[in-house]
């Protein structure tokens, strides 16, 4: 199964407390450029359009080739992308204060796992990810690192990963490493909201969910 791990935002617990917004002209060398700041960690605004690139270059791909990825899907496509690559920063944070280690083997069992659903077909497991997590091929191996890491986050506190006490034992630590670190955006790509855990419309929150993809998903345009 596909535990439905993608770091746009723990929404509903409000994951992130908001930190000051690095003004429109940045607050000194360091934050210029920067598209966040996550404590020690600048996210660069190159970065950021790398991704968002990669992301665009695979939908053009998926169109041309008749599958269901939109341009119109990334209207709010770095904005978005922004949030989860916030996130993916306080949940590596979190896995490494823990203690916890993620193997290669663990990825792939995981990643493999998924593929089952998909009759064994990347391409299929590609098309899903990119139109419903804006998951550039690219980026599939780290998507599946996440998912392996806030597993074993889950489990480290005691809980079973995708339980409404794992949920909340994990939101609990993620806000508390979150604190520690502080977040700070740049406003040309909206706003923190502290109680979505998001900038601006970031929307479809990520959660451990051990629900199975809707074998309707699994057809070649990976629609869901």
């Amino acid at each position: 199964m596909v535990r439905r791990v993608t770091a746009a935002s723990i929404a509903a617990a409000g994951l992130l407390l908001a930190s000051p917004a690095l003004t429109a002209c940045g607050s000194g060398p360091a934050h210029a450029g920067a598209a966040a700041i996550v404590g020690n960690h600048r996210i660069t605004e190159s970065t950021l359009q790398a991704q968002v690139n990669a992301v665009r270059a695979a939908q053009r791909g998926a169109l041309q080739q008749g599958g269901g990825a939109t341009q119109a899907q990334s209207a709010n496509l770095s904005t978005q992308t922004l949030s989860d690559m916030v996130q993916e920063a306080v949940i590596s944070r979190a896995v490494a204060d823990a203690g916890v280690t993620v193997s290669d083997g663990e990825v792939q069992s995981n990643k493999d796992e998924a593929l089952r659903q998909f009759g064994g077909s990347e391409q299929q497991l590609d098309a899903w990810l990119l139109q419903n997590r804006n998951v550039p091929p690219s980026g599939v191996d780290a998507f599946f690192r996440t998912n392996v890491q806030i597993t074993k986050l889950t489990e480290k506190l005691g809980y079973q990963p995708g339980s409404d006490g794992g949920l909340t034992a994990l939101v609990a630590e993620l806000s508390k490493t979150a604190q520690r670190m502080g977040v700070r955006v740049n406003p040309r790509y909206g706003t923190w909201n502290p109680k979505q855990a998001a900038i601006g419309k970031a929307k479809d929150p990520w959660v451990v969910d051990k629900t199975p993809i809707p074998a309707e998903a699994t057809g070649p345009t990976g629609a869901a």
